[in-house]
């Protein structure tokens, strides 16, 4: 029999969020915005007792949705047991700590949210570096604005010594970290640039899946290539990337890579402190951005993704849009066109399809080709486990090849190459 006492305290949250005629449609809470703040409080852990959405002209300097709306938030709060108020905006440090006094619980913004939930998730030492840098840079301006009382009584009586040297200590530990994580995240982006060089030179293409979160990358990845992703129906529940190989034809095989998902609001912290993961869409050959088209909101979210792209500048990289789980769509006519793709990752509806678009896209005019090497000039064969897939070595009167090749290496093996004939420029016909 399990000891409630020993069982792990949920938090209990309520739930506010500002719609202002003077703040952009990216910063407004919105219905949709609201029950997505919901679903990250019960990825946190935590678990939503009351949610309120402000409509005012403009956010309230101290408290952001005004000192009346504070009242009926507390009220509402002590009603449900709540120990924690979220706010689906981002809050400035003084308001966060203004409205923490007047409603006497723990106040956190939708960034704080998402940053608690990646350091959850976060498996791998380069996804722990990325998300303790993104804390400590969202710490700093609010350990500051804690402090700003004593800043502006400097030298006053009773405020000399301990407050501002403590200030003082604080800020530069943080500094310190801030300038460590940053020097090792340089360390990481180093080795995957020596990672990407090596693929470059062994023309292995790259294919990055992109999407907002929970639009079913994992599954996509675990369906096309036996991955063993968690793949389970919440928000951010992989975080550190994946990537598999998957052979797209006979003479087609790309590696295939997850990325972490993007949702609206998506703290700028968390942004650039990934940007070592990230900065890998913009190398991809190719993309393959995940739509959830069950979600009404898809259209939103894949506005949303795309403008990650452009920030990551990636908008150069070839894109095919994935519509997933198009067997829950409940449209006349499914999404189709040019670089458009319906599937279900889940049932594997779509993906020959996919495939087919994936290798029309990267496809090398690499050939499996028999290779007859004189033994004299054996050492080519090194060559050819390095630049091309070799499949069969026969060592009789030469040595012969079965390999798939790069049109390249074909032309630099010339008559080794059974079959091959001179290319001719249409003029010498």
């Amino acid at each position: 029999m399990t000891d409630n006492n020993t069982q792990e305290k949920i938090n209990r949250a309520v739930l506010v969020g500002l719609n202002a005629f003077s703040l952009s449609k990216e910063e407004n809470a919105t219905d949709a915005s609201m029950e997505e703040l919901s679903a990250l409080l019960e990825t946190a852990g935590g678990e939503t007792v009351g949610m309120v959405l402000q409509s005012k002209d403009s956010p309230d300097p101290r408290t952001f949705i005004g000192e009346g709306k504070v009242v009926e938030v507390k009220e509402l709060a002590q009603a449900m047991g709540a120990d924690m108020v979220i706010f689906d905006n981002a809050l400035s440090p003084s308001q966060q700590r203004a409205l923490s006094e007047d409603l006497g619980v723990s106040v956190l913004d939708r960034s704080a949210l998402i940053l608690d939930i990646f350091a959850q998730r976060a498996r791998t030492r380069e996804g722990r570096l990325q998300v303790e840098l993104a804390q400590y840079q969202y710490l700093l301006p609010r350990l500051i604005g804690m402090w700003k009382h004593l800043e502006r009584q400097e030298g006053a009586i009773g405020t000399r010594g301990p407050g501002e040297t403590q200030l003082e200590s604080d800020r530069r530990h943080i500094h310190r970290k801030i300038a460590k994580l940053k020097e090792e995240l340089e360390q990481v982006r180093r080795v995957r640039a020596t990672q990407r060089v090596r693929r470059e030179k062994n023309e292995v293409p790259v294919v990055a899946i992109v999407g907002y979160t929970n639009a079913g990358k994992s599954t996509l990845l675990n369906k096309l290539t036996g991955a063993d992703i968690p793949a389970n129906n919440r928000l951010f529940d992989t975080l550190d990337t994946t990537t598999r190989t998957l052979e797209i034809s006979d003479t087609c095989t790309v590696l295939l890579s997850d990325t972490v998902g993007f949702i609206r609001k998506l703290p700028h912290h968390l942004v650039e402190a990934f940007k070592a993961t990230l900065e890998e869409l913009s190398f991809a050959d190719l993309l393959l951005h995940v739509i959830d088209t069950s979600n009404q909101e898809w259209r939103e979210q894949a506005e949303v993704v795309d403008q990650l792209i452009h920030e990551l500048g990636a908008d150069r990289t070839p894109r095919i849009e994935v519509f997933n789980k198009c067997d829950c769509w409940d449209g006349d006519v499914r999404p189709h066109g040019e670089n458009i793709v319906s599937i279900s990752a889940k049932t594997g509806e779509g993906l020959p399809d996919l495939l087919a678009a994936i290798g029309a896209k990267l496809d090398n005019g690499a050939r499996r080709v028999t290779i007859h090497l004189p033994y004299d000039r054996g050492g080519l064969l090194d060559k050819l486990y390095q630049d091309a897939k070799v499949e069969k070595v026969d060592y009789s009167e030469t040595i012969d090849v079965v390999a798939v090749c790069p049109q390249k290496i074909i032309g630099q093996l010339g008559p080794l190459v059974e079959g091959w004939k001179p290319h001719k420029e249409p003029w010498e016909e």
